[in-house]
């Protein structure tokens, strides 16, 4: 029994350092929980990266590999050199390494802010192992999305799917470069829609998809793939307590994406919608207080008396349940669907107000 007793030691050394490191590990910082750009170690490559038992999708074998050999010529390695310390005789600097998702063939890339944040150099390496240097276009930090451009003319581009459609239990794939391994393509179903998991701040929207597809360092900006050959998310996150995959990824959806990176090649920055409310989620006492016979929706706390939905003839208290037909039954659904529009356009309400239910345009 003794000479077990170093390992049994070490083991819960181990065991309590783990659990230490779990709320660093998932704190909501991008800097610190996203952008875990691990240098790939022999350890690293010896432990399984994914243990979870293999299930066949139920879809035909030969479309899987026909969307994932297409797919991988649309998706890029993109590499960040970064200032680290400037010194008196030189400077440091770090390297950062993600994916991201060609969207036009003359060089427009769409791939996460964290990714390339404070990068002195941007460079992108295809899939036919060409290599060019990137310039940024623009960001927005509320969703931790990026557009950068390379040089280029009559590249393969991915189109953009409607995330909307997607199902709880529908098969994806997860296309990008984990540990600097390019090309890599991973499957998993659609765990959920519109979570939230609390790593931007108050002016974030979040409402990621959230599949059991392998996401590592380096996945990051890399495609989500629906069995159309379809842009359906932007990988950004993992949840984690070890820093690598352990069964839950999230992408920014599609719908929410694509309207981002229109605005930032179009006007150099975001365009948002401004209905003039705050919101917060129904719970179950809230829905009895306001004689709800669900619970849902996102309750209007403040309303600005100068805003669209004053203007609109929206009141406190109401209950706002579908923007445009697309249902807004959380604050993080609510935040995504108003984050595709933009200022001026004419969209439809749905709300309750004691028990009954209205439609308004603003």
């Amino acid at each position: 029994m003794r000479r077990y007793a170093p390992i049994i030691l070490v083991s819960l050394v181990c065991s309590l350092l783990t659990l230490g490191l779990y709320h660093y590990l998932i704190l909501p910082q991008i800097t610190e929980d996203l952008v875990q750009f691990v240098e790939p170690t022999k350890a690293g490559f010896d432990t399984p990266l994914n243990s979870k038992p293999f299930f066949a999708p139920p879809v035909e074998n030969e479309k899987f590999i026909n969307i994932s050999e297409t797919a991988i010529n649309g998706v890029v390695s993109v590499k960040a050199t970064k200032l680290k310390e400037s010194g008196f005789f030189r400077d440091k600097y770090a390297k950062t390494n993600g994916s991201g998702v060609i969207l036009s063939d003359d060089g427009y890339i769409v791939t996460n802010y964290h990714v390339i944040q404070d990068a002195a150099d941007i460079d992108v390496r295809l899939e036919d192992k060409r290599e060019y240097k990137a310039e940024m276009v623009g960001f927005d930090l509320a969703t931790d999305i990026a557009l950068i451009k390379i040089e280029a003319e009559n590249l393969f581009h991915l189109e953009f799917g409607n995330s909307d459609s997607l199902r709880v239990g529908e098969w994806v794939l997860a296309v990008g470069n984990p540990f600097k391994l390019q090309s890599s393509v991973t499957a998993g179903i659609v765990s959920a829609k519109g979570r939230n998991i609390n790593i931007f701040d108050r002016q974030g929207i979040e409402s990621f998809i959230q599949t059991d597809a392998a996401i590592n360092p380096g996945n990051s900006g890399g495609a989500l793939i629906n069995t159309s050959g379809k842009v359906v998310g932007i990988n950004t996150a993992i949840l984690t307590y070890s820093g690598k995959y352990e069964g839950f990824s999230f992408a920014a959806p599609s719908n929410l994406v694509n309207k981002i990176v229109k605005d930032i090649r179009n006007y150099g920055a975001v365009q948002r919608a401004w209905l003039g409310v705050s919101v917060f989620d129904i719970d179950n006492d809230k829905a009895e207080d306001l004689d709800l016979d669900f619970i849902g929706g996102v309750l209007l706390d403040v309303v600005d008396k100068n805003g669209a939905a004053a203007n609109a003839g929206m009141k406190s208290d109401d209950v706002i349940i579908s923007i445009d037909g697309s249902r807004t039954l959380t604050t993080s659904e609510f935040l995504e669907v108003l984050g595709r529009f933009s200022p001026g356009d004419r969209v439809e309400v749905e709300y309750v107000r004691k028990s009954k239910v209205y439609t308004r345009y603003t």
